[in-house]
């Protein structure tokens, strides 16, 4: 009896799994809740309860070789040294279980998101994954994920029997066995209705932390996994006919009667992606006065975009943003996929087909998420990067050379060209040879917020403080230049950062773009709703270039833009749409309105039907949101068709 009892082990083992699972939520809740967050015992056992869930599943899916184990001891004639056989199991389990619950534990309050398949993207180059936090931190999560992995072994192990013996009843014993496969299964399956285990069936609060938190992160990266294979299946809102009437208009990839800003018609042009640098640091913006004293006096000299959201939360995916003008995506990253990235246009191509020479300048690891692959391809001949830097400067940060010195360099790249294009003129015999195209991505201003720079008492502000002091000294010496008066300076970051962490998802995307030069006509503050991905068109359609091939990107200057003016931005789980009604931000994962923001003072409030095609802007969350909704389903079917 005592022996056939051991095969109840199964449940232990089970119940086990759902209490280490218990245990990480506990610490994840206890680690990573926002100071704008309070969490109770109440609002932890509702966490717990909607996310056992997903525990069940996984527990589920764990336990189905201890099962098949058992199983098979059953007809063995001495039965099976059950802790013996099963123990490599157990540690596989141990520790990956413990490895995915560190890293959800650890990473979140970078990401903002639940753990899923995009971490891969980001191995590829160790160096700069790690590159955002300090040696200790790594050291503290290996010891972490070390005792966790030894703790939930240890409880695996306690509760495996030493020996499975049936002795006798074989038959009745299996059928038990059977029997217990079906409530299993369904747990698995999440349930007996129509749909299976996912994500959002454990999202239950309006609060984004407390849906985060009920989140089992084995099954998040398990599900995000899975879901990356059909793209063309990927959020499919609306039937084709649907789709296309909703995106009608949307778009337009022509220039007309363009206002020009330009004094110069093929000036030379120089892109400096500001790595984090969101509206919150500016104080044109919405930020603090003390931060960028040097982009506040700049914004006074040049042409300032004052609603431009960025696309995304990462660089990669800003950077194809910006000089592709392809949308990004919430759960995956276009650069690292070189089959279809290649087929997107950018910015340096099609300068290059009107004579400009492209260089591109950073100061970190260009191989990092894919980029050099993207930017040879999409043509940038000379590429700078930390190699090209002596390795005592490339070693001072842990991303790379810091700006102050990558600055600097540029300083040499533009006295360079300028030589280059004077020695061609001289020996042609007319025109000052061919203008010049830089693109250049700061660094300093990311985790660790480490910079050689001391003036703010706020570790993240200073980094910025640095980067903006590095900038202001650059456009001081870039004016004494002959170059100054012949070249377009865009100043645009990659996408903004959580900065304080209260803020919402519409003032983490809301940001700014700045044009600066002597190329420039006039200085102005443009007012219009913008994206990220405009900039391409805009650009070229001041230059006269066609940018019909960027199908995602308008020309915020033609006549046609006021429209359809708005901006769209992704983030992990979920994604935004704003126009001048107002912002709607909208869960993926848990299918609801996570903000949204009515403009009263805008007259076409009211109309709010969500399949409507107006001819100008309209307004209500169920327009904004329908538009989202064909945006991503659009692009989703864009990128299987690449």
């Amino acid at each position: 009896m005592r022996k056939y009892l051991k095969m109840a082990f199964l449940f232990r083992y089970y119940a086990s799994l759902l209490f280490v699972f218990l245990v990480g939520r506990l610490a994840f809740v206890l680690g990573n809740t926002p100071a704008d967050v309070a969490v109770g015992l109440e609002d932890f056992c509702l966490m717990e309860s909607h996310g056992l869930l997903l525990d069940i599943a996984v527990a589920g899916y764990l336990t189905i070789v201890p099962l098949l184990m058992t199983s098979g001891a059953i007809w063995m004639q001495h039965g099976l040294a059950m802790r013996k056989w099963l123990r490599p199991y157990s540690l596989i389990i141990s520790a990956i279980v413990s490895l995915i619950y560190v890293a959800d534990y650890v990473m979140y309050p970078f990401w903002h998101f639940k753990l899923d398949a995009s971490v891969f993207m980001y191995l590829d180059s160790p160096k700069n994954a790690a590159a955002s936090v300090s040696g200790g931190f790594i050291a503290l999560c290996v010891v972490a994920f070390v005792v966790c992995w030894a703790g939930v072994f240890f409880l695996l192990e306690k509760m495996t029997p030493r020996q499975v013996v049936a002795n006798g009843k074989r038959v009745l014993r299996q059928a038990l066995l059977l029997l217990l496969c079906v409530p299993l299964a369904i747990g698995i399956r999440g349930g007996v209705d129509e749909s299976t285990a996912n994500i959002g069936k454990v999202y239950y609060s309006d609060v984004e932390f407390c849906n985060h938190a009920a989140v089992n992160p084995i099954f998040s990266m398990l599900y995000s996994l899975g879901k990356t294979a059909d793209y063309a299946a990927e959020y499919d809102f609306y039937s084709e006919q649907e789709r296309a009437e909703q995106m009608s208009g949307l778009f337009c990839t022509t220039s007309v009667d363009t206002e020009k800003l330009l004094r110069v018609s093929k000036p030379n042009i120089l892109i400096i992606l500001m790595e984090g640098f969101g509206g919150q640091f500016i104080e044109a913006i919405s930020g603090r006065t003390d931060i960028a004293p040097n982009f506040n006096r700049l914004a006074r000299e040049g042409v300032l975009f004052r609603n431009c959201y960025s696309s995304s939360f990462r660089t990669d995916r800003g950077m194809l943003a910006t000089l592709s003008g392809y949308p990004a995506f919430p759960d995956l990253s276009v650069m690292k996929m070189p089959v279809k990235s290649r087929t997107l246009p950018c910015l340096p191509r099609s300068l290059g087909k009107a004579g400009y020479r492209s260089t591109f300048l950073y100061g970190g690891d260009i191989n990092f998420t894919n980029m050099q692959s993207y930017l040879r391809t999409g043509g940038y001949s000379n590429i700078v990067s930390d190699r090209d830097f002596p390795l005592s400067e490339s070693n001072e940060s842990k991303w790379g050379v810091d700006d102050a010195k990558t600055f600097k360099r540029l300083q040499q790249i533009i006295l360079e060209q300028q030589q280059q294009r004077a020695t061609k003129a001289a020996n042609e015999t007319q025109g000052a040879g061919n203008p010049w195209h830089i693109g250049f991505l700061t660094l300093s201003s990311h985790e660790p917020w480490t910079v050689p720079y001391k003036r703010l008492d706020d570790e993240v502000a200073n980094a910025f403080a640095f980067t903006d002091h590095c900038l202001g000294q650059f456009i001081d010496w870039f004016k004494q230049q002959k170059e100054w008066g012949e070249t377009l300076v865009i100043l645009i970051p990659d996408h903004g950062v959580k900065y304080p962490a209260t803020i919402t998802h519409e003032q983490h995307h809301h940001n700014q773009m700045l044009w600066l030069g002597g190329a420039l006509a006039e200085n102005r503050i443009v007012e219009k709703i913008v994206s990220q991905c405009d900039m391409p068109a805009t650009l070229l359609g001041q230059l006269g270039l066609p940018h019909d091939d960027y199908t995602y990107s308008r020309d915020v200057f033609s006549a046609d833009y006021s429209d359809h003016e708005f901006a769209y931005f992704t983030f992990g789980g979920g994604m935004g749409f704003v126009n001048k009604s107002g912002w709607t931000i909208y869960d993926l994962n848990g299918e609801k309105v996570l903000e949204n923001t009515d403009n009263t003072k805008h007259d076409n409030t009211d109309n709010d039907e969500a399949n409507s095609v107006p001819s100008k802007p309209a307004g209500g969350q169920n327009y904004r949101l329908s538009k989202a909704k064909a945006i991503i389903q659009t692009m989703y079917d864009d990128l299987a068709e690449r």
